[in-house]
Order: structure tokens, then sequence, then C-alpha cells
């Protein structure tokens, strides 16, 4: 009998399956949890990682990015270096076109240099480009867009000229900032091109759908360079600030990833879930950041109490489940040609040894039991971080400082951030490439709305300025070292721990290889059943394993 039954259903299946249309069959769509909602979809409008996801699905630079995160050829098939380091020449890929089918030429790659750069576009992180010869100049608005070091030779042949030898210039070259913009029709539609349906893009992706708050949806791109090793048909991205409403999703199988997981349950994910949970090395920093623009935090003394009084090793252990490296520098480790040997001083003191130095500090700043020190604290209002805020309140409280936690949205607080609109700040930065100079660069005067401290220091803008003209690596190393060292006594920011990636990866999810920069672009991703009790080899190397309709069918049973 029971066999009979399951020959029925067999059969059945077998006819619903044969009855189905063949594009409904092929149809294969991830669901990505993705953090927040983005501000926009223009690379030169975001600033966020969760946006960064998006960006890397809809468009590619000169260089992109592999499925381990690595720079890889992108709109160019190649290049050339002169020997100063200073003039790049790149070649486009013959048939390279927009989602329209016109030619992506070298001319979308001056005008995207050009517009970004442009101080009328007001794009917040510009800053980014300036190792472009004439960049700075052109967004101070000292120069006209056209004097930006980029030319078309010809319409696949791009030459971009450098202020200074940048070693890092062809990682760079994979930031949304370096991407190039579809000039027809950003010129034709103006500040509208972006973020409707059918929005021309050069990448794997084209934009189907955008829901605010809900969900954005791509397609794949047909007329994609690359579009026959693209697996996936379409990739819903899911705004998923609430970590542990993402948690119940992704057990409901709602989400096939989500780029976030709630430490809180960390232990009953590795007991449960184990094979689920991706941790991993990032190049990432986690900081507190002060305000000098609003007193008392224009006062060195107050900074350093109130880093002083930050317990590092409490707040890993007790509060991040020990999945971090408690940060004594702004650097983290492992970052290329960096010596990396500047610390906070006076950080590794015992912490009622530093309690005690705090409360002389605020004392001498001129406050005390009778005037305590108040200020609020903005954070991104996920689980963790609201857990991560109410025990630096603790620690602070214990110096007689009363700190005021106010959350909301990311999107939301990196606004308040970047316009100073706030006392202190929880903050982390993402490496946009593997270079010491990209974190200092977070204190650079010139880098304007992504300094969020307003700290201004022309002895630390002149030792990273240094630096730029310095091609030997050891010299180069020890100048950005005395750069950070210098920024480490000043304390516009107090860095906290050097994080991990956390991610919640489905076993259907193959492809998905961890990295350092945590990008995993969808065009390498795959879904297949999943044939086993273990997590099969998900490197792009692993040979296929096919699962036919009858294997699918019968896993029900077993």
């Amino acid at each position: 009998m029971i066999q009979r039954l399951l020959l029925a259903f067999a059969l059945a299946a077998f006819a619903l399956v044969s009855a189905a249309p063949p594009h409904a069959l092929a149809m294969s769509e991830l669901k990505r949890g993705n953090t927040s909602e983005p501000d926009s979809l223009d690379p030169h409008k975001v600033t966020g990682q969760w946006e960064n996801n998006l960006i890397v699905d809809l468009f590619v630079g000169l260089m992109t990015f592999d499925a381990k995160g690595e720079p890889i050829p992108g709109a160019a098939e190649s290049y050339t270096v002169s020997d100063d380091g200073l003039t790049y020449t790149f070649t486009i890929r013959e048939g390279h076109v927009w989602s329209d089918g016109v030619p992506v030429t070298a001319d979308d790659f001056v005008y995207a240099l050009r517009r970004i750069n442009d101080p009328k576009t007001a794009a917040q992180y510009a800053s980014l480009t300036f190792a472009v010869k004439n960049a700075e100049a052109v967004n101070a608005g000292e120069m006209a867009p056209d004097a930006v070091g980029a030319r078309a030779i010809d319409p696949r042949t791009l030459e971009i000229t450098l202020a200074y030898p940048a070693p890092y210039f062809l990682q760079l070259l994979t930031h949304y900032t370096m991407y190039p913009v579809p000039k027809h029709i950003v010129e034709a539609e103006g500040k509208d091109w972006s973020g409707r349906p059918g929005m021309v893009s050069n990448g794997p992706y084209t934009l189907d759908e955008w829901v605010p708050n809900d969900h954005i949806r791509l397609v794949k791109n047909p007329l994609f360079y690359d579009a026959a090793n693209v697996a996936l048909d379409a990739v819903s991205y899911f705004p998923t600030t609430d970590g542990e409403a993402a948690l119940k999703q992704f057990r409901a199988s709602e989400l096939d990833l989500n780029n976030d997981l709630p430490i809180s349950q960390l232990e009953w994910l590795r007991d449960n879930l184990p094979d689920a949970v991706r941790i991993h090395p990032f190049m990432l920093t986690t900081y507190v950041v002060f305000n000098l623009r609003h007193p008392p935090f224009d006062d060195v003394r107050v900074r350093r109490a109130l880093t002083l009084a930050i317990d590092r090793d409490l707040l890993n252990y007790a509060v991040l489940k020990g999945i971090q490296v408690p940060a004594m520098a702004l650097v983290p480790p492992g970052i290329h040609a960096y010596p990396g040997t500047a610390r906070i001083q006076g950080a590794e003191a015992e912490i009622t040894e530093r309690r005690e130095t705090a409360r002389a500090l605020l004392a001498e700043a001129g406050f005390g039991p009778d005037k305590p020190l108040r200020a609020n604290i903005l954070f991104s209002n996920t689980a963790d971080n609201r857990r991560i805020v109410v025990a630096l309140q603790d620690m602070w409280r214990k110096i007689g400082v009363i700190a005021e936690p106010q959350g909301s949205e990311s999107r939301i607080h990196y606004t308040n951030l970047r316009t100073g609109n706030f006392d202190i700040g929880w903050a982390g930065w993402i490496a946009d490439y593997n270079d010491a100079r990209n974190f200092l660069f977070l204190a650079e005067t010139r880098s304007g709305q992504m300094n969020y401290a307003g700290y201004s220091n022309p002895a630390f803008d002149a030792l990273v300025a240094e630096g730029d003209r310095t091609s030997d690596p050891v010299a180069r190393g020890a100048i950005l070292t005395r750069a950070e060292q210098m920024l480490l006594d000043d304390l516009p920011m107090a860095p906290v721990y050097f994080g991990t990636s956390r991610n919640l990866l489905h076993m259907t999810v193959r492809g998905w290889v961890d990295n350092v920069v945590d990008i995993h672009p969808t065009r390498f991703l795959d879904l297949k059943p999943w044939t086993g009790p273990e997590r099969e080899d998900t490197s792009p190397d692993a040979p296929p394993k096919e699962v036919g309709w009858w294997g699918w069918f019968m896993s029900f049973f077993q």
C-alpha cells in the first residue's frame, strides 16, 4: 500500500513538472538578508556595505571581485602601468555593453570620475577618488570637472593619471566610487536615472523591482559579458535591521542567507545549526567616535578618559562571545606592508588603574560628582549594538559619565554621523582596499563628511601626504605608522575591536567563499538541493553533483 501511494505521488509530481512552462522550471532566485534599506542605487550616492552588496550585482568597474573577494578584470580586459606608477592605460572589454545594449566606452568612465567629483553632485564618498590627479581640486571647486586626470584616447582606451603612486589603485578600482555610470542615460534623465525598474547598469543583474522597506529584486542581465556563467536568474534583497527577526526568517527558509547573525543566539546556532554559521576574519575596525565640534569633546583629556574606561576584554568575552579581537589601534592586523605597531597609550593597563586615570582626567577638564559629564551616544539600532552600548554606558558610569543611548536605523544613524548630529557615536569601518591609508583616511581633513569626528590636524595630514609620495613600502609603512600613532594620541576616535564577518548560510547555497572583505557577488552563487547531513563543498572548484527531480521528490520521504 505504501509503495503504491509513493508511486502515485511520484507520478503526480512528474505530471506537474511536465506541465510547467519551461521558463518556470529554469527560474532560480536567491533571497538575501541585507541589514538595511539603501539610500540609493546610484554608485555616486551610496556609502554603506549594504548598498555595496547591491551595487556589486548591478555594476562592474574596470576591476571587479571574484568569488573570493579578490580583484579580477571587469570592464577592462587589460591594462598597462607607466614606470613611475602614475599613468594607467586600460583597454575596455570588447563587446561590453550597458543593459540597454549601448556600448560601455572609456568616455563613460571619464564622465563618472568627473561627475562624482563635481561639487554639484555632492557625493559623500568622493574623497576616496582623490588619488586621481586633480580630483581633490575639482571636488573643492578649484578646478573645472574636465581637469580630472582621466581621458578617453578612443572608445576602448582609457587613461587615468594619478596624483601620486598608489600601490592599492587596482584594488580601489573594485570600489563603487570608481564605477562607470551610463553617460547617455544620466545626461538624459538627470538625478532620476537610477532606482527605477529597468535602470541601466553594466553588471550581471539589472533592477526589476524596488518595494521600499520590503525588498529589492534584481534579474539576470542577458547582455552581461559573462552571462553564460551566471547561474541564478534573480536575487531579492531584504532589509534585515532586526537580527532576531532575520534569524526567524532564515529558519523558516524565507531567507537563503543573511549577512549578519545575532550574537546573543550564537551558542544556540552553534548547537543547532552549526553548518549555517559562517564566521571569518574581516578587515573591519569598530570604534567610538567623538564629535570634536561639540564641547567638551574638543578636549583631549575628555576623549582619553572615555577611551581608557572601555573594558575591551569584558566587552569581547561577556557581550561579543569572544568572536572579535580587542583593538588597541585603528588599523587592523594583516594589512599589506604595514608594521602595525601603533597603540593607544595606557590602554593595556589594568582596568582599575585606567578608571583612576580617567577620573583624574575628567576632574582636570572640570567634571566630577557635582558636575557629571553628560552626552548622547548614537548607535545603529540592532540587538547586538544595543547590548554593546548598554555595556559602554555602564563602563562610563563607573567614571562618573552619564551617557544616554539613542538608536536609529543604520542609514539614519550614519547620516547623523556624517552631518555631525551627535556627541559620541558607535561606528565601524570596513576596508575599501587592503592598505593602512584607507583607515587613516577617516581622520584626514579633506575626507569631509567621512571624517565623522571633524578632526583636523595639519601634522597628521602632512604625514599621510608624505606616505602618498613614498614608493618604498618599508619607508611608507613607517611614515603611516607615525600618522596612526599621532591619531591614537589625539583620539578623535577610540578603537574598540577588530571584527569578524558573521553570515548565516543555508546548505542549499553553492559557491560561497568566506573572505576578508566579506563580498560575495551573486553571479558566483547558485542554489541546489541539500543532499545530506553535512555541508557539501561550496567552493567554486567543487565538482557539480546532479540531483534529478526523482531524487528531489524522494528526499521528502527519507
